[in-house]
């Protein structure tokens, strides 16, 4: 969470030492999640997702409040905030990672592969994400999807439930990024 924090401040004092920005912020970027079940599926949507690009050094960080996901359910909002991510303890979720072989110029649409760290429920994981970043007439565009293992981040699932959750579950992500302003 400081090394996030650190990155804003770091960005804020450089932001417009060249007349081309490097850095690109997507204030409202979007999250979800489905968990295929055979007793009933799980889906959660965040829109309240920050995320910041730095063109220079090809590198990028999230953060989103766990909280902010949106059940169709209710009851599977509170059981997954108070039970399963306890998000009391742990609040956020972040990743920081760096884009390999990306040219930040390049206008067509580019498949990247994004190293990096994903803290979820106070655990941290190393893992690679393939994403396509598409340069829009102000900012950049970047979408993907991946897996994540329930088990990896220390997600307690009590045997009675274990067939209505996924062990795996799927994870997309949607920012749209524009130049990062000091306000």
């Amino acid at each position: 969470m400081n090394k996030l924090f650190t990155l804003l401040i770091i960005f804020s004092l450089f932001a417009f030492r060249d007349s081309i920005p490097k850095q690109y912020i997507a204030r409202q970027g979007q999250v979800t999640f489905f968990s295929y079940a055979s007793v009933e599926n799980i889906e959660a949507k965040n829109n309240q997702v920050l995320s910041i690009l730095d063109l220079e050094k090809k590198e990028i960080a999230i953060s989103m409040l766990m909280r902010a996901f949106i059940f169709k359910k209710d009851l599977m909002h509170e059981h997954f905030n108070e039970s399963y991510i306890e998000s009391d303890i742990y609040p956020k979720a972040t990743f920081e990672g760096a884009l390999k072989n990306f040219d930040p110029e390049d206008t067509t649409k580019q498949t990247k592969l994004i190293h990096g760290t994903i803290t979820i429920h106070g655990i941290s994981k190393e893992i690679d994400i393939k994403a396509t970043i598409n340069k829009t007439q102000r900012g950049y565009h970047l979408l993907g999807e991946f897996n994540l293992t329930v088990q990896d981040f220390n997600i307690k699932i009590p045997p009675i439930l274990a067939n209505n959750i996924a062990k795996v579950v799927l994870v997309k992500f949607n920012f749209q990024y524009l130049p990062y302003e000091n306000d």
